[in-house]
This record gives C-alpha cells, sequence and structure tokens, in this order.
C-alpha cells in the first residue's frame, strides 16, 4: 500500500485538479466548481491530504446540487485562494520528496 500511494502522491503535482478549481473559481460555475472540488477532494484523500480534502469538501458541498448557498461568492473565492495556497506549499514538499 505504502508503495501504491507513494507511486500516486508523486504524480500530484502534475495531476492539475486544483488547477481545475482554481479556474472554476475565475468563472464562479456552479456545476465546475461542484464536479473539480468533488474530485479534488477524492484525489486528495485518497492520498491522505486530509486538509486538502476537507477544504475542498466544503466548496464541493456549497455547490452540491440542491444544497443551499451559505457563503458569497466573494467568500469563496477567499477559500479557494487558501485552497491553492495550500495546494501550492504540498506540491513543492511532493517535488522535493520526490527529488531526494
Amino acid at each position: 500500500m505504502d508503495k501504491l500511494i507513494d507511486k500516486h502522491i508523486r504524480k500530484l503535482p502534475q495531476n492539475g485538479v486544483a488547477d481545475n478549481l482554481i479556474a472554476a473559481g475565475g468563472n464562479m460555475d456552479p456545476t465546475e466548481l461542484f464536479e473539480t472540488a468533488h474530485a479534488m477532494k477524492g484525489v486528495c484523500a485518497n492520498l491522505g491530504l486530509t486538509v486538502l480534502a476537507g477544504m475542498a469538501s466544503e466548496i464541493a458541498e456549497e455547490y452540491r446540487p440542491g444544497n443551499p448557498r451559505r457563503h458569497s461568492d466573494a467568500e469563496v473565492a477567499e477559500k479557494i485562494a487558501e485552497i491553492e495556497t495550500l495546494y501550492r506549499k504540498t506540491a513543492d514538499s511532493i517535488r522535493r520528496y520526490a527529488e531526494g
């Protein structure tokens, strides 16, 4: 199992899942935000990146069809910016690990 996680965590910086969510945040398209946040939540949860998974889950639940909106677009944009910051730090750490 450790080898499997190692293999996939090394690929995360090239995955594009965070870039897709960030781009969706620029458009503020509800369907795109739900789908990209849900995908990021799954990828991060599978790799044990629980903080990022939780942050992405908040966005997914905000835009899950049938759920009422609880945050303004500005608040959502702020949350996405926080995700981007943590993701970039995580990806940089993974790159250093992979070089190691």
